[in-house]
């Protein structure tokens, strides 16, 4: 995945029970338009507005998508979607399913897919029919994401500087909400410490506290707000670059 995987020696605890929370889908489509951009390996951008860097470009086999008002300050990074193109001759039942990696605008367009996913949108034997449209008319729906295998993680930034300076990115986010707030726990003053929304999905804070980082963040959706809370998901010596497993799958 293009950075070194640590793995935190604790398990966490949960202040909320997952299933209920984060993985509840839309079970209705909304109409709207795509297009593509083209990549060398067909595969993602690196340097997308969500911050996720290497994981961006491969996370789901490469099928993504840059997003437009589904973008929403980059709370939406990480989202799932089904999309599907609306012309029976050229476009395949299923569709495509992707992840938001980017930001992006096109012709009125909600999503910019990989050059990957938006074969996907095609029957088979019509690819090169469907990109000769450039934008197509879809539909899609918010779905849970699926990462087989992999918890929730940590990733450290690898603008951060030990100890001063701590920005963070949460990968295999799953489920259909969305994370909107993300606090550090401060112990010598008993109180948790709101991270900064840095841009896209990277949550940032200057002084982090010492020692092994207990950390809690707030999931909005369908289901209301809650909380979930975790200890020690970041170690007392993290790195720049290192990705901290939580033992969590958010399934």
């Amino acid at each position: 995945m293009g950075f070194a995987l640590q793995y935190c020696c604790s398990l966490l605890f949960v202040t909320v029970l997952l299933p209920a929370v984060l993985c509840c889908s839309q079970d209705f489509f909304v109409s709207s338009r795509a297009t593509f951009y083209a990549s060398p390996d067909s595969l993602g951008n690196p340097t997308g507005a969500c911050g996720f860097g290497e994981y961006g470009r491969t996370v789901n086999g490469g099928e993504v998508s840059g997003v437009s008002g589904l973008y929403k300050n980059g709370t939406g990074c990480g989202a799932c979607y089904q999309v599907r193109c609306k012309n029976p001759q050229y476009c395949s039942e299923d569709g495509a399913k992707i992840v938001v990696t980017d930001y992006g605008e096109g012709d009125r367009t909600d999503f910019i897919l990989s050059l990957r996913a938006y074969t996907k949108l095609a029957r088979p034997n019509m690819v090169v029919e469907l990109q000769a449209y450039g934008v197509v008319d879809i539909e899609y729906q918010s779905i849970p994401c699926q990462y087989p295998g992999s918890n929730l993680m940590f990733k450290v930034h690898e603008h951060s500087r030990f100890p001063e300076y701590l920005a963070i990115v949460i990968l295999y986010q799953a489920g259909v909400n969305e994370i909107t707030s993300v606090e550090v726990w401060q112990n010598d003053c008993q109180q948790w410490r709101g991270m900064r929304r840095a841009y896209g999905a990277v949550w940032d804070m200057a002084n982090p506290p010492r020692g092994a980082l207990d950390l809690r963040f707030q999931v909005s959706g369908s289901a209301g707000v809650k909380w979930m809370q975790m200890r020690n998901v970041i170690p007392s010596d993290w790195k720049a670059g290192a990705a901290y497993e939580t033992g969590i799958q958010l399934a």
